[in-house]
């Protein structure tokens, strides 16, 4: 693992949405939000400040613009929240209504309820790495650290309850940001404490993975081209937000489901996989200057060769890796930017009205492609079943 671009103190909320205006309540663990890069994917990461990063209780694959990190108040909120108790900050995508809170534990400079140009800076550099800008992290940092002058702010902020207060509004100043004193001390170190000690646990490595996402990107790329209309192609005025397929199959779920899958799902699992992951696996031998994948007598071989426990492994870590949940997010975009009649086509999944407007020629685009395209499929797998 990577040491994290940036650490920094920040515990979670709860939000209570049956009242209005919406009540945050900060939890009360001590805890580090950290953002780092595996394998080219950001991960947004929090976890209680006596556990290591591998241990995180969030763990989140994020595509690169689909995440933003703001401050929660009156102008960023549907509900009043103007005034608080606490600098919260939200991390809201763009692909669905999911939403999660964090309310700063370094001491604030000045009061405790506003945002204070240190905490903005905080925010934008964070929210910025999530958007997949390109710009100079360790000189931000360095820059942010600069900002908390000869003041001793590394302490923690005592936590209270937070509640919008309806009416009033407040003038902010400064660029989008979070964090007084958020960064915790060094963030370079502070990941080098994380990584120490650490394993790779369960995540596919790095060859198995690659060719994983390769594999997908061969296939868009081979349904590509004049089929797929581009992304300036006009859609259907209408839309609906929906999420994207890496965030409807998170790990959670897909492992649980190959936890409990009987060896006969396992086997045919093993069948979408690229042979030479299956090679790999088995410690096949192969020629290492070879570009050509393997012939099928040697994939039996291999797939001979492994336990029904090394199956489930192996089924596992793709399922855990970034590029797997990278290769989802490609595929989403595809079907949002208009080709989903080409992709259930090649993929055989029946889509009502074979992916166009109704009574139109355009192909269904944004968050009704993928939802077209995910009912499809569950439409098929039922008629499988009967």
């Amino acid at each position: 693992m990577t040491a994290p671009l940036i650490t920094f103190k920040a515990g979670r909320c709860d939000l209570d949405t049956s009242s209005s205006p919406y009540k945050v309540k900060p939890l009360p663990d001590a805890g580090y939000v950290s953002l780092y890069y595996e394998d080219e994917l950001i991960k947004f990461c929090w976890r209680k400040r006596d556990t290591l990063l591998e241990e995180a209780e969030l763990d989140l694959v994020m595509v690169p613009a689909d995440g933003g990190f703001i401050p929660y108040e009156y102008t960023t909120t549907p509900q009043p929240t103007s005034k608080t108790n606490g600098r919260i900050f939200v991390l809201k995508f763009a692909s669905s209504s999911q939403r999660h809170l964090f309310w700063l534990q370094s001491k604030p400079q000045g009061d405790a309820s506003h945002f204070s140009p240190r905490d903005r800076e905080l925010g934008d550099i964070v929210h910025r790495i999530l958007q997949g800008d390109e710009f100079d992290v360790s000189a931000a940092i360095d820059y942010l650290r600069g900002m908390n002058g000869s003041r001793d702010d590394d302490d923690d902020e005592a936590m209270e309850d937070a509640e919008g207060q309806g009416s009033a509004t407040r003038q902010r100043h400064g660029s989008g940001g979070a964090g007084a004193g958020a960064t915790g001390g060094d963030v370079r170190e502070e990941g080098e404490e994380s990584r120490e000690g650490g394993s790779d646990g369960a995540r596919a490595p790095p060859n198995d993975a690659t060719d994983a996402s390769a594999a997908v990107q061969r296939f868009l790329s081979s349904i590509s081209g004049a089929n797929i209309p581009s992304s300036s192609v006009q859609r259907q005025h209408a839309d609906i937000p929906y999420p994207y397929l890496n965030h409807l199959l998170p790990s959670s779920i897909t492992v649980s489901m190959i936890n409990e899958a009987s060896e006969d799902s396992i086997d045919s699992f093993l069948n979408y996989l690229p042979p030479s992951i299956i090679i790999m696996a088995a410690e096949a031998p192969s020629d290492d200057n070879s570009t050509a994948e393997p012939d099928a007598k040697a994939v039996e071989a291999a797939k001979a060769a492994l336990s029904m426990s090394q199956k489930r492994a192996l089924v596992t870590r793709v399922l855990r890796s970034p590029q797997f949940h990278q290769a989802l997010g490609a595929l989403t975009m595809a079907l949002r930017d208009g080709g989903l009649p080409t992709i259930a086509d090649a993929l055989g999944v029946n889509i009502e009205n074979g992916g166009y407007i109704q009574q139109g020629g355009m192909p269904l685009g944004g968050g009704l492609a993928v939802k077209a395209f995910v009912d499809g499929i569950i439409k098929s797998a039922k008629a499988q079943q009967n």
